[in-house]
């Protein structure tokens, strides 16, 4: 058997990281097998659904590099097999039209819940002989009235759900537009879906839909039903708990490597083992080893992640994902040092791409003006001669590189009988505007042998004007 496994979310809205993680275990499960995973978009809710949600789960997809083997496929797109099915069951007295008002419902529910029942159609119109008219009727699977629905879920088990519990679904409206329960299986049976896996919100839907592949005379799929994500309250993940979209975190300098070891290890773990590789994941993930319980959304172990891929990630992989940041932040980066350099000298020192441009700014753009507290500290009238000692020694200097870089501000250092933090100090707060930079001959090397030598020149008529005042 081939294995066949989708990913269907609703275009209502921006890809939560939730969905996103069903999507990898979904992948995970096809690409292990050397199956086929589908992408679905379930967008019959026509009001609600736009296509900039679209767009929105599309890009998340590939930014995650999540990529599929047939779709994207809509539903909207598939109105006159719903309907086409919707008449079958009605012909074989598998559905009925129902005609109860809103009223008469919300009446039953009010007196069920009085009476401490489970609020449940009632079956009325089950063996309606005569059609009121002037109203049009929603259509209702008749729903078996005896025994139950037993389905061995891949994540929780053994299941058992008495019919008696289950009532007659509304799988069309009044419209005729079909519902949820009614697409998703037609769809699923359509396209030969093997295996579903999804959120444990909708388990109470998958007796319902099993019965609906039985009417149909399709096989169900295998169903596995992943917990939810919590935020660190325990409550259900959402928009206060900070980004749930997976395009926000892009937008917070989150690499996808990093975002994807982390779902994958929320509710799953292979050992001790906290790093995974994709490759690695494809070889250890195995669906039945999602723990049942819900795993809570940790930002600061994201973090930490995020720095190990950022290490160790080839420089090159990593700056593709870093220029994203500095074209949002709106950074020319043509005229300045390459972006692998960058991340080679800064990765130690920042937890997220948009922390590590933010803090390389000053490698491609002039500062306006120095820290009033570095400046007060360290560009003092006595640093005018170390400064002028390097500028004359770095002007000299032919090759542009660390390590002699680093002779050259130790060379001054020695020569002026101080120690490095006397000329290390002033000269980085002159490169860099601030008392914080990475090692200075680092410092020195990114900013360039020109920008480097300009910026010591402003420096020195700062300390000058400065002198000039006291």
């Amino acid at each position: 058997m081939v294995i066949r496994t989708r990913f269907a979310p609703s275009p209502t809205g921006y890809l939560h990281v939730g969905g996103a993680r069903t999507a990898l275990f979904c992948w995970l499960q096809a690409r292990a097998d050397k199956g086929v995973f589908i992408l679905r978009i379930e967008d019959t809710d026509l009001e609600r659904s736009s296509e900039e949600s679209v767009q929105a789960i599309l890009e998340g997809m590939a930014w995650l590099g999540l990529d599929y083997d047939e779709g994207p496929y809509y539903q909207s797109e598939r109105f006159d097999r719903y309907a086409e099915l919707i008449a079958q069951l009605l012909e074989q007295d598998k559905a009925y039209h129902c005609y109860c008002s809103k009223d008469r419902l919300e009446a039953l529910r009010e007196q069920q819940m009085k009476d401490g029942l489970k609020p449940r159609y009632d079956g009325h119109c089950r063996k309606l002989e005569q059609a009121p008219s002037g109203i049009k009727p929603v259509v209702r699977f008749r729903n078996p009235q005896t025994g139950s629905v037993v389905f061995e879920d891949q994540v929780r088990g053994r299941i058992e759900i008495s019919n008696h519990e289950l009532d007659d679904l509304v799988i069309a409206r009044p419209d005729g537009s079909p519902t949820y329960n009614f697409t998703v299986v037609v769809d699923d049976m359509d396209m030969g879906i093997t295996h579903v896996t999804r959120g444990d919100d909708h388990i109470n839907n998958t007796p319902r839909q099993i019965n609906i592949y039985h009417a149909l005379g399709a096989q169900p799929p295998v169903f596995g039903h992943v917990p939810m994500i919590l935020g660190e309250d325990g409550a259900r993940l959402s928009k206060r708990h900070g980004a749930v979209s997976v395009l926000a975190y892009r937008q917070l300098g989150y690499l996808p490597q990093a975002l994807l070891n982390y779902l994958v290890r929320l509710g799953w773990s292979h050992g001790d083992q906290e790093i995974f590789t994709v490759p690695e994941m494809l070889r250890s993930f195995k669906i039945e080893d999602v723990n049942r319980k819900a795993a809570a959304f940790d930002y600061h172990k994201l973090d930490w992640v995020n720095q190990h891929y950022m290490r160790n990630l080839p420089p090159q992989e990593v700056s593709e994902h870093l220029a994203w940041q500095f074209d949002a932040l709106a950074i020319d980066t043509e005229t300045g040092p390459l972006l692998s350099d960058i991340v080679m000298v800064q990765a130690e020192r920042c937890n997220t791409l948009v922390e590590m441009a933010e803090q390389s700014r000053i490698f491609y753009e002039d500062f306006d003006k120095f820290d009033a507290g570095a400046a007060n500290k360290h560009l003092r009238p006595v640093v005018e001669q170390p400064l002028r000692a390097l500028m004359s020694r770095l002007g000299d200097l032919e090759s542009w590189k660390p390590d002699g870089l680093n002779q050259v501000v130790r060379l001054v250092a020695e020569e002026l009988e101080v120690g490095m933090g006397k000329v290390a100090q002033p000269l980085r707060v002159a490169l860099s505007g601030t008392s914080v930079s990475p090692a200075i001959d680092k410092t020195l090397w990114l900013c360039g042998k020109q920008r480097s030598l300009s910026r010591i020149s402003h420096a020195l008529e700062y300390v000058m004007f400065r002198a000039s005042q006291a």
